[in-house]
């Protein structure tokens, strides 16, 4: 069969079109997790969720008290945020490479089916 290709034309039409627009959702894909404003708070949350960085969190507290400390405080805080800062770096690369495939994708032509 014949297909076409949708390209909107919103010359004469624009405002009109921006009104009824604003009626309905859009069809955007969107699979990213963070935005720009709250990549880092969010990131912060979902790695506090793991046992692991909640254990080390502990002995950075633990080591800040007088009584307690072990050795140099600072020197207890370099694993966590070692560990913080790669899966950081890793979560922001994947999202952004997340972001892109969505761009390329809500950016394709569409061909519409005509009876």
């Amino acid at each position: 069969g014949k297909h076409r290709i949708v390209i909107p034309c919103l010359g004469h039409f624009k405002e009109e079109y921006e009104k009824v627009s604003k009626l309905y959702m859009n069809n955007k894909i969107r699979t990213t997790k963070y935005t720009l404003l709250n990549f880092l708070p969010r990131n912060l949350f979902e790695q506090f969720h793991r046992v692991a960085n909640l254990y080390f969190l502990f002995l950075v507290v633990l080591n800040w008290v007088p009584l307690v400390e072990a050795f140099q405080k600072e020197i207890t805080m370099l694993p966590l945020i070692a560990v913080l800062t790669i899966i950081a770096v890793k979560d922001g690369l994947e999202d952004y490479s997340k972001y892109k495939m969505d761009k390329q994708i809500n950016n394709l032509l569409t061909k519409v089916y005509s009876r």
